[in-house]
């Protein structure tokens, strides 16, 4: 009889003490590995890095789940759907991938947005149709090796793709059409090749509209605030959690960005034997470069 009710009062603590479920898809302790482009990586509106989607995903799951690992290292501002791929095959991320039971994707808007040229004084878009329609064709291509890779690397991962929204809300309205056109098709395309996969795909753009000044405020900048990444991480909930898991605004970590400098200069004084250095300051001084001389990317 002793035994019995020590029994049912061990599994009635269980019950308390265990981590909440809320129709989480990852179901235990999670591992999650955020890759792709400087959404993944948290870039802010002043280009720095600070607390992005991944980050207050990482966040949330914690607080209803027992998360055991984290990382964004195989994320970084300016990868296109080529460099994601070819970060995700190299021999740093596969310890990385290998453990992860939940991934994030976000690949695909530097492929695009590099040919779309904004004018922010006088609120034009403009691109060459061509270019976009075969930069289309190519995220298309890569994202279906991207993720045949990821499934092969990390076979117990749920993998996320997640959507874009429309960049430019400080573009005239009759400046937006063309362009919201391309990026719905560039969701499209992502939509199409996650249901191939049999991975989710993540729609963001319904949080944002094409007026969110106040989630992209810096009209010379597409990235969003730590609003705009509340929203990201708020959408990948509806489908991770059917909405039970929500950020709340108070919920957002006071701001803490670090600049590209500060990254390289870190990066720079890693053991060049330490497999946590994901990104190796050569390719990380070039990526800076590259990203002071062009136009605000992804």
């Amino acid at each position: 009889m002793l035994k019995k009710q020590v029994a049912i009062m061990l599994v009635i603590l269980g019950m308390f003490l265990a981590p909440l479920q809320p129709n989480a898809r990852v179901y235990g302790p999670v591992s999650y590995v955020a890759i792709g482009d400087s959404l993944a990586a948290g870039q802010t509106p002043n280009r720095e890095i600070d607390t992005g989607y991944s980050d207050l995903i990482a966040q949330e799951i914690d607080r209803h789940q027992r998360l055991v690992f984290f990382s964004k290292d195989l994320s970084f501002p300016g990868f296109t759907t080529a460099d994601v791929l070819e970060r995700i095959q190299s021999k740093e991320a596969k310890p990385l991938l290998q453990k992860a039971n939940l991934i994030t994707v976000s690949a695909g808007a530097n492929d695009l947005l590099r040919l779309i040229h904004f004018d922010a004084k006088s609120g034009s878009l403009s691109f060459q149709q061509i270019q976009a329609d075969y930069s289309l064709n190519v995220v298309r291509k890569n994202m279906q090796i991207l993720l045949a890779d990821l499934k092969k690397t990390a076979p117990k991962a749920e993998i996320y793709v997640m959507g874009y929204y429309f960049a430019y809300p400080y573009a005239r309205e009759s400046q937006k059409i063309g362009t919201a056109k391309q990026l719905d098709l560039l969701n499209e395309i992502l939509s199409q090749v996650a249901k191939e996969a049999g991975v989710a795909f993540v729609s963001v753009d319904e949080g944002f509209g094409d007026k969110a000044i106040e989630k992209i405020p810096n009209p010379f900048d597409v990235h969003p605030n730590a609003e705009g990444y509340r929203t990201m991480a708020n959408s990948f909930f509806t489908d991770y959690a059917k909405g039970k898991m929500q950020v709340q605004k108070n919920e957002i970590p006071p701001a803490n960005p670090i600049s590209f400098e500060q990254i390289i200069a870190q990066q720079s004084a890693t053991d060049p034997g330490d497999e946590s250095a994901v990104l190796p300051s050569t390719f990380l001084e070039d990526e800076f470069l590259a990203l002071t001389e062009l136009k605000p990317i992804i």
